[in-house]
């Protein structure tokens, strides 16, 4: 009896090749409908949201569509995307043997980290990808003061020194008065 090496990267390696397998038959078998027709999933573009001092920048990547078909919502806090996928008339004598296009229609919606201006919104679509440029409200910035307590004692001690000097001016004016009108 000789003994064989366990290998369980090997073993992993063919479980993976056989539910690749698996799932191959189910979306694209022969005469059955696939996976997507099944659970009438649905497509959502991919999003990018990058953030500046300034601004927020969101990129939805959106192929093969158009401008004039996408609907773009913005609110202070919220982007809406939605738009439709239309399937291409076909001749009569053609028809599909295959096809991995979804269409229809689809919609994302994307909470922003931040308020924006949304007036001041800046679009821009190019090449399947949309990009918004969205500006951030400006919060109300506290001013914040800083208190040299050194500073304010020293400040406070020269008040002091003042108010005797002034007291005392104060006095001896009094009392050159009181001698002035004791002499006459």
């Amino acid at each position: 009896m000789s003994l064989i090496r366990w290998q369980p990267l090997r073993e992993i390696d063919t479980i993976r090749q056989q539910i690749n397998h698996l799932f191959d038959e189910w979306m694209h078998g022969q005469g059955h409908e696939s996976l997507f027709t099944k659970l009438n999933a649905t497509w959502t573009p991919a999003v990018e949201l990058t953030e500046t001092d300034t601004d927020i920048i969101l990129k939805a990547e959106v192929p093969g569509m158009e401008a004039k078909d996408l609907d773009v919502e913005v609110s202070t806090d919220v982007v809406a995307i939605a738009g439709e996928y239309q399937q291409e008339k076909q001749q009569q004598d053609k028809s599909f043997i295959w096809s991995e296009f979804r269409y229809g229609q689809f919609q994302r919606i994307i909470p922003l980290p931040v308020s924006i201006k949304n007036e001041q919104v800046k679009a821009e679509f190019k090449n399947g990808v949309l990009m918004l440029t969205l500006p951030k409200v400006e919060a109300v910035k506290r001013k914040v003061v800083k208190l040299d307590l050194g500073v304010q004692e020293a400040a406070r001690e020269a008040m002091t020194k003042e108010r005797q000097h002034q007291e005392h001016l104060q006095d001896t004016m009094h009392t050159r008065a009181a001698a002035e009108v004791g002499a006459n």
